[in-house]
């Protein structure tokens, strides 16, 4: 495997053409390069930060092996590669300039590019305390018996509702993100479609999004519920509706990213008919080799 196998191009619609199929025909472990390269298509590179993207493909002969993306400042985003295809790439990366901050992918893919990144650049990989599990629906379960009242698909004339559950829901995370009307459609926020767990007096209790239908799936995407409300319900309702969502939405595959250190939620997505396809970590690279 060469490091020259590797194509590179800012220009998403040209990846896009050469590696569309190949993420189209695994769409679960694909699910952030076939979202993030939506996103860029529809909102523009310049959306995105004064960096340009750059997204790579490692291609022989015609035949699409491994993926790649990055959006300055954020992660350097793989495809799962082989040792020795993490090894071309990171080289190349190295020869070109290209120093990320971060690497995710899958555990083993991230690893392998982290330990090569450490041989060719010197710099010190240290793993990302959130690991989390990517998770694909197989037959959707309710729960039975549903907490008392109804989902309901939040539209366009619920948008400040969109924006305070979205608010809320960054702040419990500690995402670094101001989400109110004036930077909602800045946020990766704004594309979703959200649903409401509500009680029969019509008091929101609980969110779920999803992502727009890409390549036959959709992302289940934000589900949140407020500290004081939980232990009820809500949160398993308000997933299901959401899966329902996709479902009615077209999707052929539905998957959604759960945290692996929170037991409550891997037990109830399981409950739910979601089966675990694969574990996924970050490395955090210190500044050797910038």
């Amino acid at each position: 495997m060469r490091p020259d196998d590797w194509h590179l191009t800012e220009d998403v619609d040209e990846f896009l053409a050469r590696a569309g199929d190949f993420l189209r025909s695994r769409p679960g472990p694909h699910v952030m390069q076939l979202t993030w390269a939506e996103r860029v298509r529809k909102r523009g590179a310049d959306s995105f930060g004064t960096e340009a993207p750059v997204f790579g493909v490692l291609e022989r002969a015609g035949e699409v092996s491994g993926t790649f993306y990055r959006l300055p400042p954020r992660a350097l985003s793989l495809s799962s590669l082989t040792p020795e295809q993490a090894d071309s790439l990171a080289a190349r990366l190295a020869a070109l300039g290209h120093f990320p901050s971060r690497v995710s992918a899958d555990h083993g893919t991230a690893t392998a590019f982290a330990e090569a990144w450490q041989r060719h650049t010197g710099a010190t990989p240290k793993l990302h305390a959130t690991q989390v599990r990517l998770y694909g629906l197989g037959t959707l379960t309710p729960p039975d018996p549903l907490p008392a009242g109804r989902g309901r698909v939040l539209g366009e004339q619920d948008l400040d509702e969109a924006i305070f559950w979205c608010g809320e829901f960054s702040k419990a995370v500690g995402e670094d993100v101001t989400v109110n009307a004036d930077t909602w459609a800045e946020t990766r926020y704004a594309d979703k479609r959200y649903t409401l767990w509500e009680t029969p007096d019509g008091t929101p209790v609980s969110v779920a999004g999803m992502n727009p239908l890409i390549g036959g799936q959709i992302q289940v995407d934000v589900v949140y519920t407020p500290a004081h409300l939980r232990g009820h319900g809500y949160a398993a309702a308000v997933s299901a509706e959401v899966s329902r969502a996709a479902l009615a939405a077209g999707a052929k595959d539905v998957v959604l990213f759960a945290d692996v250190a929170n037991p409550t939620s891997n037990a109830l997505y399981q409950r739910l008919g979601y089966r675990a396809i694969t574990d996924w970590a970050a490395y955090d690279f210190s500044a050797a080799g910038q």
